[in-house]
């Protein structure tokens, strides 16, 4: 394909002088950890938060230099390889050891090394001798990769192709993305309608009058760090309650002694458990295998009644609709919060039992269906991105060089 370089003979590899947290500023010139590098990378943009003050800037500007048009930032810990090319007009500094600084020194097309680095090629090298993933990326180690250098006019090409293939696939992408959006809210539509289209029978009441009542789980002052062990009986929070149902940790679980002690938090089989703060209309029920779990601090139970079936009451707790009003009533300036007053006043329209369980069988019909739908687009998001990766393997291996001399030939 080209001559095999080292990556250090393309470019003078470091990274940026130290800037004190003391020194960072709400207005200036900008400062980029990891994370902006890393949205740079992705979207060409970023909203910044952080700052540097122009004599400050001004000084390593002077002093040691600052990225320059067609240098290459790339996120070094965490999430590492999220590169970035420095364009015209781009004036910033970057934080050391999160980011590395690739200098351009010789003459190579910074998109072409850009791509490069996004490849499974370079990814592979990382990892060799490793023995598993690298999740630090030094200086030593982006010295040390290996490219396989083309000429100018090839390393254009390649770029000229890969950037075609990126934005047809991104297109796909984005109409599939969509697709899928348009399938769930079609699906949220027919639930709202379902839950609001007044029938015979239908009432207009309280989850707390409808229910068989709600409670919160036991106060902070009842449980202490020492009530707990590990394989005991589980306490169901937030963080464990999932679309599937409940997921406990069984590493948090208190002991049958304290259970006991807290018997009147413990929920039972129809009962419904749903988090009282942060994401709202989080909810799950109740089934025979979760019966005697200890509700937690972070949620509320909601006791089975015969004319509330908790199935239903699931299905319209979490829907975007119900979701939305939930959010109108919690508290919480940074996190919502609901309160045991607001949730049993919460104002509901309810069907029968019977027909409860009978629009139940519809949305589970539904829903079931949406999600082989949405199953179908997510699959197609998969395979997209695999085709990016696989386009970029052959780039980089010499595939589209073959290609082109087999043309020629």
């Amino acid at each position: 394909m080209g001559q095999r370089v080292k990556l250090s003979d393309l470019f003078q590899i470091g990274s940026s002088k130290r800037v004190l947290k003391a020194q960072w500023q709400k207005t200036g010139v900008p400062f980029y950890r990891g994370r902006e590098i890393t949205k740079l990378s992705q979207l060409g943009s970023v909203d910044n938060e952080l700052f540097i003050t122009e004599e400050l800037y001004a000084e390593y500007a002077d002093k040691y230099g600052v990225p320059a048009a067609g240098d290459i930032v790339i996120t070094a810990i965490g999430t590492i390889g999220n590169s970035y090319i420095v364009s015209e007009g781009d004036r910033f500094y970057f934080k050391d050891a999160s980011v590395l600084w690739l200098k351009k020194a010789s003459e190579v097309d910074s998109k072409y090394i850009n791509l490069w680095l996004k490849s499974p090629l370079m990814k592979s090298q990382l990892d060799e001798g490793n023995g598993a993933t690298v999740d630090t990326l030094t200086i030593k180690k982006l010295q040390s990769l290996v490219v396989d250098l083309p000429s100018i006019p090839e390393q254009k090409r390649i770029v000229a192709i890969l950037e075609q293939a990126f934005a047809d696939i991104e297109q796909a992408r984005a109409k599939t993305k969509q697709n899928l959006k348009n399938a769930r809210e079609l699906f949220e539509s027919y639930l709202h309608q379902v839950f609001n289209k007044r029938g015979e029978g239908w009432v207009e009441s309280t989850l707390g009058e409808i229910t068989g009542g709600i409670y919160t789980g036991p106060f902070g002052s009842l449980l202490h760090k020492s009530d707990y062990i590990e394989n005991g009986i589980p306490l169901v929070n937030p963080a464990h309650i999932t679309a599937l149902g409940i997921e406990v940790d069984n590493r948090k679980t208190v002991s049958k002694e304290t259970a006991e002690r807290l018997s009147s938090y413990i929920m039972e089989k129809g009962d419904v458990v749903i988090g009282r703060r942060g994401e709202m209309g989080r909810c799950a029920s109740v089934t025979s295998q979760e019966s005697g779990f200890l509700c937690g601090t972070g949620s509320f139970f909601i006791k089975s009644s015969s004319r509330c079936d908790s199935g239903y009451l699931v299905r319209y707790l979490r829907s975007a609709s119900c979701v939305a009003r939930l959010e109108k009533i919690a508290g919480g300036a940074v996190m919502p919060n609901l309160s045991n007053k607001d949730l049993s006043n919460f104002e509901i329209l309810f069907p029968p039992i019977e027909k409860q369980i009978e629009i139940l069988g519809f949305i589970d019909i539904l829903s079931a269906e949406t999600e082989k739908v949405a199953l179908i687009y997510q699959k197609k998001l998969t395979a997209l991105e695999e085709l990016k990766k696989s386009i970029l393997q052959k780039a980089f291996s010499g595939e589209l060089t073959k290609e082109k001399e087999g043309v020629v030939a």
